[in-house]
C-alpha cells in the first residue's frame, strides 16, 4: 500500500470521526445487560444494512454449540441471544480475508448512584467519552465499522471478504463468538478491537466461572450454638480457595510471558447469596467465583483442583466434613490464548501502526481473557486484539480517550487495507 493510499484513508477517519462518536454515543446510550442485548443487535444491523452489507442476523442455539471446545454453561433466559454476522464480498479476490468483532453485551452498572454521570447517558468531557460499555467495548465496534467506511471514503474497496461480526456473552462465556464459527464463518485471520491501550495482546489468561453451593442448618439467633451459619462456613472455602490462587501465582512464574508479572492469576468471589433472615443461622449460601488459568493449563486439570480444594476445605471444617459443599459451573470453560504462527497478520498490522502511531507496537500480556481464543484454539485462524486506551472496565465512571481511539481506529483502517487489500472503487 503506497503512502498516497496510506494519507487519503487517514485523512477518512479524520473526516467522520464527529460521526463516529455520535454512533458510538448512541450505541452506548442502549443497556445491554445480559439478556437485554437485542436492541444493540438491531443497531447494529441496521448499520450494516445501510452501508450494503449482507446481514446474517439468528438466534442462538445452544443444543448446537454445548459439545464445542470452549462451551461455557449458560444459566439465564437465552431464549432471545442473538448473533448479527455483516459481509463484504469483493468483486475482485486478491487480498486475504478477514474477520472483524466486536462484543455488544456489557457488565451490570452497579449502584447508579456512584456514577458520576448516568451509565448509560454518554457523555463527552476532557477528550474522554463516559458510559458503561464506551470502553468495553463498544467504542472498538463501531470504530472497526468506520475504519471501513474510512476506506471506501478515501475512494477504495478491499479486495477480501470480510465479515464484521457483533456477539453476545463475550463478558460471561463466549458463546456468542462460538456461534459465529459453528455458523460456519472463517477467515484468514481474525481482528478485535477491544481495549488494549495501544498495545497488541501476545497472552492471555482463560477463565473459569464456579459457584460454591454451602448449605448450613437454621436456628433461632438466641441458640445459635446448635446451628451452623452457611455464610461463615463460605468463607472459609474462600480462605481456601485463596490459598489456591496463590499456589497457581507461584507455577505462573514459570510461564515465559507471564513469569514478568506479580500476581497474573486472580481469584474473585463476586456474587454472595445467603440466609433468610436476620435473626435465623442461615441455612444456605451460594457463592459465584471467578478465577483465572494461564495458556496451556487443561481446563479439566484446573477443575479438579478446584473441587479437590474445595473438598480438603470441608473436611477441615466442623461443619462441612459431614455437610460437603457442592460446585458448580457457572459460566466460563475457557482455555487461555497465546498468539502464535501469526507472523503475516502482524506485519500487516506492523505497517499499519507504524502509520498511526509511529514506531513499533508494544506487546501486552493480559490478565483478562478476549474472544480471540475460539479462533485461535478452535480453528488456528491467528486472532489479533487491539484497541484503544480508557479506564473503569466493569468500574464506575468507565470511559475511553478519544484521542487514542481516532489512533486505533486509523490503526484498524491501515491493517484493514494492508491484509485484505485496496482497488480503486
Amino acid at each position: 500500500m503506497n503512502s498516497e493510499t496510506t494519507q487519503r484513508i487517514l485523512e477518512a477517519v479524520d473526516a467522520a470521526f464527529d460521526a463516529q462518536l455520535a454512533t458510538t454515543r448512541d450505541f452506548v446510550a442502549i443497556p445491554s445487560t445480559r439478556g437485554a442485548e437485542g436492541p444493540c443487535q438491531d443497531m447494529i444491523g441496521d448499520l450494516l444494512r445501510e452501508r450494503g452489507y449482507e446481514v446474517d442476523d439468528w438466534h442462538i442455539d445452544l443444543d448446537e454449540l454445548k459439545d464445542l471446545r470452549g462451551f461455557g454453561p449458560v444459566e439465564h433466559d437465552f431464549s432471545r441471544a442473538r448473533t448479527v454476522v455483516g459481509t463484504y464480498r469483493p468483486a475482485t479476490v486478491s487480498g486475504k480475508s478477514l474477520i472483524l468483532q466486536g462484543h455488544c453485551d456489557v457488565v451490570p452498572a452497579g449502584p447508579l448512584e456512584m456514577w458520576e454521570t448516568p451509565p448509560f447517558s454518554p457523555v463527552v468531557r476532557d477528550g474522554k467519552m463516559y458510559g458503561r460499555g464506551a470502553c468495553d467495548m463498544k467504542s472498538g465496534t463501531i470504530g472497526a465499522l468506520y475504519a471501513l467506511d474510512a476506506i471506501k471514503a478515501a475512494g477504495f474497496k478491499p479486495t477480501a471478504r470480510i465479515h464484521f461480526q457483533s456477539v453476545i456473552e463475550e463478558e460471561s462465556t463466549g458463546v456468542g463468538a462460538l456461534s459465529t464459527l459453528q455458523r460456519g464463518y472463517r477467515a484468514d485471520a481474525c481482528f478485535i478491537p477491544e481495549p488494549t491501550g495501544g498495545k497488541m495482546v501476545r497472552s492471555q489468561v482463560g477463565v473459569i466461572w464456579f459457584r460454591l453451593k454451602v448449605r448450613g442448618h437454621p436456628a433461632h439467633v438466641f441458640e445459635a450454638g446448635i446451628g451452623a451459619n452457611a455464610i461463615t462456613a463460605a468463607y472459609h472455602l474462600i480462605g481456601a480457595l485463596q490459598k489456591l490462587e496463590a499456589e497457581w501465582n507461584e507455577r505462573a512464574k514459570s510461564d515465559r510471558h507471564f513469569k514478568g508479572l506479580t500476581h497474573p492469576i486472580n481469584f474473585n468471589p463476586g456474587i454472595i447469596r445467603g440466609g433468610d433472615w436476620a435473626s435465623s443461622v442461615p441455612a444456605w449460601c451460594d457463592v459465584d467465583c471467578r478465577i483465572a488459568v494461564l495458556p496451556g493449563w487443561l481446563i479439566a486439570e484446573a477443575q479438579n483442583e478446584i473441587r479437590a480444594c474445595v473438598a480438603a476445605a470441608a473436611r477441615d471444617h466442623r461443619f462441612l466434613s459431614n455437610n460437603p459443599p457442592d460446585v458448580e459451573w457457572s459460566g466460563f470453560l475457557s482455555e487461555g490464548y497465546e498468539l502464535k504462527d501469526s507472523a503475516e497478520p502482524e506485519a500487516a498490522f506492523g505497517k499499519a501502526y507504524a502509520a498511526a502511531y509511529g514506531g513499533e507496537v508494544e506487546d501486552l500480556v493480559f490478565t483478562a481473557l478476549t474472544d480471540t481464543r475460539f479462533y485461535g484454539l478452535n480453528y488456528n485462524i491467528p486472532s489479533l486484539c487491539f484497541g484503544a486506551a480508557g479506564a473503569a472496565m466493569h468500574g464506575f465512571n468507565e470511559y475511553v480517550d478519544l484521542q487514542s481511539l481516532r489512533k486505533s481506529t486509523k490503526a484498524t483502517a491501515l491493517f484493514i487495507a494492508e491484509w485484505c487489500g485496496v482497488e480503486k472503487a
